[in-house]
């Protein structure tokens, strides 16, 4: 567990320093605003290197700057479907951590949902049981939990 003043040189990454792990935020946010609408916007912290010549670590945090998990590797993102993964783990990790409990649930199953890339965009895919349907189900695209 890391609160925002608890670490040395962290600091809020400012829009626009790191565009793909935005972009991907920005949709994590949406489904975040709609599954769990009591909390802020996930944000991006940073920390400074242990290592010199290394870049700054990134982590994806609460709105209160507690984040949980490992950092980001901000040359590792070739395009927005992969920062979206990446990210998408990140703020995983950093929410059933730090508020105890998965997240985004299935409304059907009551289960926590994972991203995963099937037949077209990165989605929450849960896998509760529905009849006559198969086993597995995909429930919206990662930034649609708000649409039908």
């Amino acid at each position: 567990m890391h609160a925002l003043f608890d670490s040395p040189g962290l600091r809020r990454v400012s829009p626009g320093e790191y565009p793909l792990w935005d972009e991907a935020l920005a949709l994590l946010n949406r489904d975040l605003a709609v599954t769990l609408p009591e909390q802020g916007p996930l944000q991006l912290v940073a920390q400074p290197s242990y290592e010199a010549g290394e870049p700054e670590y990134v982590y994806v945090a609460l709105a209160d700057g507690e984040w949980h998990g490992g950092h980001l590797y901000p040359k590792v993102a070739e395009d927005l479907a992969h920062a979206l993964a990446i990210v998408a783990d990140a703020a995983q990790d950093t929410v059933a951590e730090r508020l105890g409990q998965a997240w985004p649930l299935c409304v059907e199953h009551n289960l926590g949902m994972h991203a995963r890339e099937v037949e077209g965009p990165l989605s929450w895919w849960c896998a509760g049981e529905r009849p006559r349907l198969g086993p597995t189900h995909i429930r919206a695209a990662v930034g649609a939990l708000d649409t039908p």
